[in-house]
């Protein structure tokens, strides 16, 4: 049997690892050509967190903010990356000192937007500490730590989908850090979509 430790998955911070199974609601919103927002529920309706960033500019970047409006990460995708790579670093920063870790396309060919998590501590010695399995098309998925799902994710298809709005429901198993798993449904639901 697995320890405490090796159960729990602490990539952004504490405040985001709870003892229990944590229920999210995201809905994602094109506000404009330029601009997407992700806007993540708790069970109760409480805005926890909000993920603001550019749809089609070339900068491919986005913040994740707390209620209070001060950054949490930054995710970056990387340009003329043929996996389309991602890397997060801590708040707003780039500088190597506060990078996370990085997310990639586990094959160049898209059958299926599998994605592959190396963390900084280990970045590519040993293969990737975290693993993404979805569809193409369905945009529900499940992230793996080693042989073990510790989150799944389940697009709920509305009228809405076709105008702009979207929404997923989100299962994050005990002890793991609720933040990464957004910041992995945004960079799926954006190598899925460009």
């Amino acid at each position: 049997m697995a320890s405490d430790d090796e159960q729990t998955v602490r990539i952004i911070g504490d405040q985001f690892c709870v003892p229990y199974i944590m229920r999210l609601n995201v809905k994602r919103r094109v506000e404009s050509f330029y601009n997407a927002h992700y806007d993540v529920f708790d069970a109760t309706g409480n805005v926890l967190l909000q993920i603001d960033g550019g749809v089609w500019n070339s900068a491919k970047k986005r913040v994740m903010k707390d209620p209070a409006g001060l950054p949490v990460i930054t995710l970056r995708k990387k340009a003329l990356s043929w996996k389309k790579k991602w890397v997060i670093h801590e708040g707003e920063s780039s500088e190597q000192k506060h990078f996370l870790c990085s997310v990639q396309r586990s094959d160049t060919l898209p059958i299926k937007n599998n994605l592959d998590v190396y963390l900084a501590s280990n970045y590519k010695e040993d293969g990737p500490d975290f693993h993404v399995t979805g569809s193409l098309t369905s945009l529900s998925f499940k992230v793996w730590k080693g042989d073990s799902i510790i989150a799944e994710v389940k697009h709920n298809y509305t009228w809405g989908s076709c105008k702009g709005k979207e929404r997923f429901k989100v299962k994050v198993y005990p002890e793991v850090d609720y933040a990464f798993i957004l910041a992995l449904i945004v960079i799926m639901h954006e190598t899925d979509n460009v």
